[in-house]
C-alpha cells in the first residue's frame, strides 16, 4: 500500500499523561488487556539537540603511561599480562540509584571488567533530540566504573541486538524515504550512523584508558557475521571510529564461533581484534584456535566476549534457566588455559518501558516478543539478589584462578511489602477519545503505521465508519498484516448504551484470522481497532519491523477508507494532556478523580520510553 497519504493537520503533539493513566484504568476495567510493562525513568530533564558546529577530534593529555594492548596472543595492561574476567551489566537496564550497588556485587563476584552496549534509540528518541541524563547518563556510569576500579568493554553499535527494541535502532529510521537498508553500506543508512557517532563518540573519547578513563576496547557492530557480508560497511565503521577515538584504543568485533560467521563478520589483519561467543555446552579451545585464524599473528588472545550464564525468555515460555555447576565448569575450562571471558549476563536487569525486543522463527509470522524482565538467569538477579548457587559457583571459580582476595559478598537487598493495591474505575477509553484535540488526531484514507504518525511505542487506535448490510447478515473483517496484537470493537450510535463500543474479538500477528462482526442494523457504525506494539524484532532478516496496521483493512472483501488514528504512547503519565476547549471542564472532574490513587508514587521519575 502507499503510505504517503496526506495527513491532515498532524501537529504530532501526542495526548499524554493523565489521559493515559485514565486509559490504563479504563482498558483494565473494560476488559482490554494491557500487558505488564516496567515504566521507564525520566530521560528528558535536559535533552541535547543537534548543533551545527563540527566536532574536531579532541586531543587529551596522556595520564602517566597508561596503555592497554595486545601482543604475543595476550592482553597487556601497563606492560603486564592481563586476563579479562568480565561481565555484561547494562546501564540502561538498571536504575541509576542501583548502579553502584550492582557494580559492587559484580566486584564481589570477582569481575575486573564491565561490558555494556550503547542503545541508540534510548539516546535519540526523536531525530536530533539527544538525551544523556537519568538512566541514559552513560558518562556518569562509565565514571562510576572507573571509581570502582573496573575496566570497560564498550559496545558502540550502531546495531546492538541485545534483545532490545529494533536492536537499538531508533524507530524513526523506519520512516525515512528512501528506506535505509539497516546494517549495510547504504549511504542512506550511513548518513544517520555518522550523525549519531558524531554525537556519542566524542563523549566517549575522554574516557578511553589511554586518556585516563576505564575503556580498554570498543566494539564495532555486533555479531554481523550472523546477518550479512558487507565488508565495506565494517570498514566504514572502523574508519569512523578511528577518526573520533584515535589509533591507540583496541577496536573489536564479536561473532559466533564458526568459520562462516567469522568470515563474514571480521576484518582480517590487525586493524580490528576478532572475539568470539559460544554457549557453555561447546568446547572453548577449538573455537579459540579458530579465532586465531581471523586475527593477525600474535594478536589473538582467547576471548569469549559473550559467555552465556543464562538465556532470554519470550512471552508464553517457561523462564529460561541454566545449571550453575555446568556454567561454572565451562568458565573454569576457559580460565584454566589463561583465556578471558565476559559473562553474558553478570546482571540482566529490566527492559523498562516498551523497550523489549522480539525474535522470529522461520518466517515473520513466527513472532516471539521478549519479557519485560531481563533477569537472564544471571548470577546477580534482576532484584540484585546474589544468594544463589550460580553466583557462588562462579565466584569460587574466579577466586581460584585470579588468586586475588575478593571483596566480601553483600547481603540480599531487603524487600518491602506494599500490600494490596486497589484500582478504581475512573473513565472509559472511548469517552476520552472524543475529548482529544483534533490537532493530535492523524487522518488518512488508508491506515498508517505507528511510526508514520510520529509514534514509537505503546498503542495506536484506528477508527473508521462503515455501513451495515440491508439483509441482516454479519460482516467479515480481515486485516492481512497487523503488528502486533489488535483488539477490535464496533459501535452503533442508536444503541441504548450511548454508542459505547462493543468488543468483537482479537486479531494477532502470529495467528491472523478473519473476524465476524454482527450486523448492528444501524445507519452509523464505527469500527475501532486498538493495536499494541509488543516490541520490534531485534535480530535477523526481519529487522525492519514497523508497527500498527500495515495493509488495507477489508470488510466483506471491500477496502475500508477514511481512517482516524489516535496515538496512545503512554509516554509520560504525569503531564497534562491537551484537550479541546469543550472538554476542559470534563477533564478537570476526571483529573480530580484520578488524584484519589491509593498508591503514592514516590520515585519522582517520569515514565518515558
Amino acid at each position: 500500500m502507499n503510505y504517503s497519504s496526506k495527513l491532515s493537520a498532524m501537529a504530532r503533539r501526542h495526548v499524554r499523561a493523565s489521559l493515559f493513566f485514565l486509559l490504563i484504568l479504563s482498558l483494565t476495567s473494560f476488559g482490554v488487556i494491557v500487558p505488564v510493562f516496567a515504566p521507564l525513568p525520566s530521560l528528558h530533564s535536559s535533552s541535547h539537540h543537534l548543533s551545527r558546529h563540527h566536532h574536531a577530534r579532541s586531543k587529551f593529555n596522556k595520564v602517566n603511561t597508561r596503555k592497554f594492548e595486545i601482543d604475543d596472543d595476550m592482553f597487556w595492561k601497563d606492560g603486564k599480562p592481563f586476563q579479562i574476567i568480565g561481565g555484561d551489566l547494562h546501564y540502561f537496564r538498571v536504575l541509576p540509584e542501583y548502579w553502584e550497588d550492582r557494580l559492587l556485587r559484580a566486584k564481589a563476584l570477582g569481575l575486573n571488567t564491565i561490558q555494556t552496549y550503547i542503545p541508540w534509540n534510548l539516546h535519540e528518541p526523536k531525530p536530533g533530540n539527544f538525551t544523556f541524563t537519568g538512566i541514559a547518563d552513560i558518562v556518569s556510569f562509565l565514571q562510576l566504573c572507573k571509581k570502582l576500579d573496573f575496566l570497560v568493554l564498550l559496545r558502540a553499535g550502531p546495531y546492538i541486538c541485545a534483545e532490545w527494541d529494533l536492536g537499538g535502532f531508533p524507530a524513526w529510521l523506519l520512516t525515512k524515504n528512501p528506506v535505509p537498508r539497516l546494517r549495510s553500506s547504504d549511504p542512506g543508512y550511513l548518513q544517520w550512523v555518522e550523525r549519531w557517532w558524531w554525537i556519542i563518540l566524542p563523549k566517549i573519547a575522554p574516557l578511553l584508558y589511554n586518556n585516563g578513563g576505564p575503556i580498554i576496547m570498543v566494539q564495532i557492530e555486533n555479531e554481523f557475521g550472523s546477518y550479512g557480508d558487507d565488508q565495506a560497511y565494517l570498514h566504514h565503521l572502523v574508519t569512523l571510529a578511528r577518526g573520533y577515538l584515535g589509533d591507540e584504543v583496541i577496536l573489536y568485533t564479536t561473532d559466533g564461533g564458526t568459520r562462516e560467521t567469522l568470515e563474514k563478520g571480521t576484518i582480517r589483519g590487525d586493524a580490528v581484534f576478532s572475539a568470539v561467543d559460544f554457549s557453555t555446552g561447546e568446547r572453548p579451545w577449538p573455537i579459540f584456535n579458530l579465532q586465531k585464524k581471523f586475527n593477525a599473528p600474535g594478536k589473538s588472545p582467547p576471548l569469549s566476549a559473550e559467555f552465556y550464564t543464562g538465556w532470554l525468555t519470550h512471552w508464553g515460555e517457561n523462564i529460561a534457566t541454566t545449571d550453575a555447576d555446568s556454567t561454572a565448569a565451562a568458565l573454569s575450562e576457559i580460565l584454566a588455559g589463561k583465556g578471558s571471558a565476559v559473562l553474558y549476563m553478570a546482571h540482566g536487569g529490566t527492559n523498562f518501558g516498551f523497550y523489549n525486543g522480539a525474535n522470529t522463527g522461520g518466517d515473520v509470522l513466527d513472532y516471539k516478543p521478549d519479557l519485560t524482565s531481563y533477569d537472564y538467569d544471571a548470577p546477580i538477579k534482576e532484584s540484585g539478589d546474589i544468594d544463589n548457587a550460580k553466583y557462588k559457583a562462579i565466584r569460587r571459580v574466579i577466586q581460584h584462578y585470579s588468586g586475588a582476595l575478593l571483596p566480601s559478598v553483600p547481603s540480599n537487598i531487603e524487600k518491602i511489602g506494599y500490600g494490596p493495591i486497589h484500582l478504581q474505575k475512573s473513565a472509559f477509553l472511548f469517552d476520552m477519545i472524543h475529548m482529544i484535540d483534533p490537532l493530535d488526531v492523524a487522518t488518512s484514507e488508508e491506515p498508517l503505521p505507528m511510526e508514520s504518525v510520529d509514534q514509537s511505542f505503546g498503542f495506536l487506535l484506528y477508527a473508521t465508519e462503515y455501513a451495515a448490510k440491508d439483509n441482516g447478515d454479519g460482516h467479515i473483517l480481515f486485516i492481512p498484516e497487523i503488528h502486533d496484537r489488535a483488539q477490535v470493537f464496533f459501535s452503533c450510535s442508536s444503541k441504548n448504551n450511548g454508542a459505547r463500543p462493543t468488543p468483537a474479538g482479537i486479531i494477532e500477528r502470529w495467528s491472523n484470522r478473519r473476524l465476524n462482526l454482527p450486523n448492528t442494523r444501524c445507519d452509523a457504525n464505527t469500527l475501532y481497532i486498538l493495536v499494541e506494539n509488543m516490541g520490534r524484532i531485534n535480530y535477523g532478516r526481519y529487522l525492519f519491523d514497523r508497527k500498527g496496521i500495515l495493509s488495507s483493512v477489508y470488510l466483506d472483501d471491500r477496502i475500508l477508507y477514511g481512517w482516524k488514528m489516535f496515538s496512545i504512547p503512554f509516554n509520560n503519565l504525569n503531564e497534562i494532556p491537551r484537550f479541546n476547549s469543550f472538554s476542559r471542564i470534563a477533564h478537570s472532574v476526571l483529573h480530580k478523580t484520578i488524584a484519589r490513587r491509593e498508591l503514592e508514587v514516590k520515585s519522582g521519575f517520569t515514565f518515558d520510553p
